[in-house]
């Protein structure tokens, strides 16, 4: 079997990786790591592998010299392998994953860091007490965590490529959008766009109508009608790296109402780009947005009565750390995140509005080359 060649700066990228998880080990005072994925949380396997992985779950066991790949689905083996992102890789069958467990005992760790212990299945975590009974083991989910905050130029490249596949699966939001075209049709119609554009995955969210509309769900059977406001969060994930763009459109053109919806989400928006800086807090921005909601009188929709978060993480996983008041996280240059204001008002409604963005030394590069501004579906061309 004949792996995949690396370019250098693929082995600077792996070796990168390799020491900077290897060097928290040590601060931490842990013999190994261990990153588990459930089928609905990979980023870790990810990190270690750069391979897209399909089991029902998957390790990698990273000690000082070694790291080797384990996954429930026989078809991820090759993958794995060829990839030349680590040592080895072996099947694990339910509930025992003797192969993992033939591992630990190899390694003969003392102190075992899991990340994502707190998602493990009771079995997965007898069977590794049962192979290293002696061993103490504890979650290392923050320290995946951190390692996984900021990203090297290997990985903004390929997020930017994301950003790409982001802004034209806007455009074709846009281009299909008219009076009686039903959600489902719309989402359908960006799927398509941002498969052939060779994205792995998306996570999308919709919501059409009125001042009526409280937030976004998945798609439904409703259609469209003129006067309404669509809101959509597209997601795409494209080289293992998720990015966002939030953006609405009217079915014609905009009311004053929405106009003015769309005035005060862009305000709240620019405000928590200027707010980002290397050392900004998580907190700090989400002040930044909600304070102008403050200062126009709408403070109350700022709460977690009306909305989740002012923004978030993006990476691996497309629901990273919470940009939320009371959220003292550090975020550093080379972190990315999307900030977007999103709450309902009773203005226009819910409205959605934001765009990922990169720390750098003197603020905030946006990821995404689309517009910020209210569109239309007058300016569609698919029609």
């Amino acid at each position: 079997m004949k792996e995949l060649t690396l370019t250098d700066e693929d082995v600077v990228e792996v070796d990168t990786r390799r020491a900077k998880l290897r060097a928290a080990m040590a601060e931490a005072g842990l013999d190994a790591l261990l990153a588990y994925a459930p089928a609905w949380r990979r980023e870790n396997v990810r990190y270690l592998t750069d391979t897209a992985i399909g089991g029902a779950a998957a390790f990698v066991l990273l000690t000082h010299d070694d790291s080797t790949a384990f996954s429930t689905r026989l078809a991820d083996i090759t993958p794995l392998r060829r990839s030349g992102w680590v040592s080895r890789a072996e099947v694990v069958a339910l509930p025992e994953v003797e192969a993992l467990s033939e591992a630990l005992r190899a390694a003969g760790v003392r102190r075992i860091g899991v990340g994502h212990l707190e998602l493990l299945p009771l079995g997965f975590e007898r069977a590794i007490r049962e192979a290293v009974p002696d061993a103490e083991i504890v979650s290392a989910t923050r320290l995946f965590d951190a390692a996984r905050m900021v990203k090297s130029e290997w990985e903004l490249r390929r997020m930017r490529e994301a950003a790409r596949v982001s802004d034209a699966a806007w455009q074709t939001f846009v281009a299909v959008l008219e009076p009686g075209i039903a959600e489902y049709e719309i989402v359908a119609a960006v799927e398509s766009e941002i498969k052939r554009l060779g994205a792995e995955d998306n996570f999308m969210l919709i919501a059409s109508g009125r001042d009526e509309v409280l937030g976004m769900t998945p798609p439904s059977r409703r259609r469209v009608e003129l006067g309404d406001m669509v809101r959509t969060e597209l997601t795409p994930q494209t080289g293992g790296y998720w990015l966002q763009i939030c953006r609405s459109v009217t079915v014609g053109p905009p009311s004053a109402d929405q106009q003015r919806s769309f005035e005060l989400f862009h305000e709240a928006a620019e405000a928590g780009v200027a707010a980002v800086r290397p050392g900004v807090t998580a907190h700090e921005i989400a002040v930044a947005e909600n304070d102008v909601f403050r200062k126009h009188g709408y403070g109350e929709y700022c709460s977690d009565r009306w909305t989740r978060v002012r923004g978030h993480g993006l990476g691996l996983h497309l629901d990273e750390f919470p940009i939320i008041e009371g959220n003292h996280t550090v975020i550093p240059e080379g972190a990315t995140f999307i900030i977007h204001p999103n709450t309902f008002t009773p203005i226009a409604g819910y409205h959605v509005f934001g765009d990922q963005v990169v720390v750098t030394a003197d603020g905030a590069e946006q990821l995404v080359q689309t517009e910020r501004r209210l569109f239309s579906s007058d300016e569609g061309s698919l029609r």
